[in-house]
């Protein structure tokens, strides 16, 4: 007889016996864990009364499963601002680039945009004189040409009235400078002649310590000449080119932008180009007006150079709200030193009052909405342009301001697909149109005198 099942029946015996004794040691621990060590009282022994058993409280078992992705672990909120971070950090490197690029360049830069506003206030003398039937070339030239010339001509006439009364100036300064100090000396401020002969002093020895400095910038004065006319060449052959080229050079321009963005861009920049215009053209006439009531009050009040003052005035509106407190301050300096307190006052009451018709009237109605710009903009604007590049970044800054407004206006609402209107023009075709006629055989290479939509064009809108 085998053996075997003997065998057999030992080994099951054996586990049985040690499942057994690791249940009951199993308990003991969950015992032990979950249940509190009693403190033993003394009780009587009459009162003894056997504790039943209670039941172990089971542990919570650990999580199963696998673990939740950690992008998901992260709050919501701070995966947005994560998300907005990192792409505002791309746009800030983006604009310190082209920054860099810019004042690298910027001599080519800044004539460039004084082009464009040339062109945005000539260009209307050349769709004149092109619907009266002179071809595009004489019509581009002879409007250049005059308008440098007139410029030239505004320019000369300054120089030539400062140069004029330049003596009669000093004399009249001096003895405004006098009559001050005579005043200080019997205000109730009571200044001494000593102090007064100090702060003499000490601005003299101001200049005879910065006369390195000055003569370091007298010499520098030729590289400055010299830029300035390669400015002015640059300046004059652009506009020429953007005058008569315009339309090509704005479309080859679009194909430089991806395919699927193009019908945005080619319909944001002829709205950019009509503020631009705009822009150019309302500021050149309100600036003309306070230039004209300006110079007319100060010239009957027998302020010196008052027509170069005036010339100073139109210039400085070209920077809104900076550039009119200047050239009204420098009105008022000038006619304060010359004829005294009395005209000052004057003068400033008809700078302040022609300001006033010009904020309140004529910016309203000769801009209108197209380019509005609050206030606020307006002077942290001028002030960036200002810091950033001098007088030209704060000449083209408000200007750059309001056709960023306009395209991002515009390009917003076409991402939700809403029908704008054509500020004022209905020629203007949509972009399937433009790609049908692109299609056919049409393209940016196609001579100036072919005919085409005026809104796809910014630079040639009139």
């Amino acid at each position: 007889m085998s053996r075997v099942p003997g065998w057999l029946g030992w080994l099951g015996a054996g586990l049985t016996e040690m499942s057994e004794r690791l249940d009951e040691r199993r308990a003991e621990v969950e015992k032990e864990h979950t249940e509190p060590v009693p403190v033993p009282v003394p009780v009587p022994a009459d009162r003894a009364v056997v504790p039943a058993p209670s039941a172990p409280v089971p542990t919570p078992a650990p999580p199963s499963g696998p673990r939740p992705d950690p992008a998901q672990a992260v709050p919501w909120g701070v995966r947005v601002a994560a998300e907005a971070g990192w792409r505002l950090l791309v746009l800030a490197g983006t604009v310190w680039v082209l920054m860099r690029v810019i004042s690298a360049v910027q001599l080519v830069v800044f004539a460039f945009v004084i082009a464009l506003l040339i062109t945005a206030l000539l260009q209307p003398t050349v769709a004149w004189l092109r619907r009266y039937g002179v071809p595009r070339g004489p019509a581009t030239t002879l409007t250049a040409i005059l308008g440098f010339v007139v410029m030239g001509l505004i320019g000369w006439f300054v120089t030539w009235q400062v140069m004029e009364n330049i003596d009669t100036l000093s004399t009249q300064i001096q003895s405004g400078i006098d009559d001050l100090r005579n005043w200080l000396l019997k205000s109730p401020f009571h200044v001494t002649d000593k102090q007064i002969n100090q702060i003499a002093k000490n601005l003299r020895e101001a200049i005879g310590a910065n006369a390195d400095q000055i003569t370091s910038t007298g010499l520098e004065g030729v590289q400055v000449i010299v830029e300035a006319l390669t400015g002015i060449l640059l300046v004059f052959f652009s506009t020429l080119f953007l005058l008569y080229d315009g339309e090509r050079i704005w479309q080859w321009s679009l194909k430089l932008v991806p395919a699927a963005a193009r019908p945005g861009v080619a319909g944001a920049g002829p709205r950019a180009w009509r503020t631009l215009t705009a822009y150019v053209r309302g500021t050149v006439l309100v600036a003309l007006i306070d230039a004209i009531f300006i110079g007319l009050g100060i010239y009957f009040l027998d302020v010196p150079m008052a027509v170069p003052l005036a010339v100073f005035i139109f210039l400085f509106s070209f920077i809104p709200l900076v550039g009119a407190v200047a050239s009204g301050a420098l009105a008022v300096v000038v006619a304060l030193v010359t004829q005294g307190v009395f005209t000052a006052v004057m003068t400033l009451a008809v700078v302040l009052a022609v300001q006033q018709i010009e904020g309140h009237v004529l910016q309203p109605f000769i801009l209108g909405r197209a380019v509005r710009v609050h206030p606020l903009a307006v002077v942290l604007s001028v002030a960036a342009g200002a810091m950033v590049a001098g007088i030209g970044g704060a000449v083209v800054a408000v200007p750059l301001v309001a056709v960023t407004n306009t395209v991002v206006g515009y390009l917003r609402a076409y991402s939700l697909g809403l029908s704008l209107p054509n500020a004022g023009e209905s020629t203007a075709r949509p972009a399937h149109e433009d790609e049908a006629v692109q299609a056919e055989g049409g393209s940016g290479d196609a001579p100036p005198g072919e005919a085409r939509t005026n809104a796809e064009d910014p630079v040639q809108q009139s």
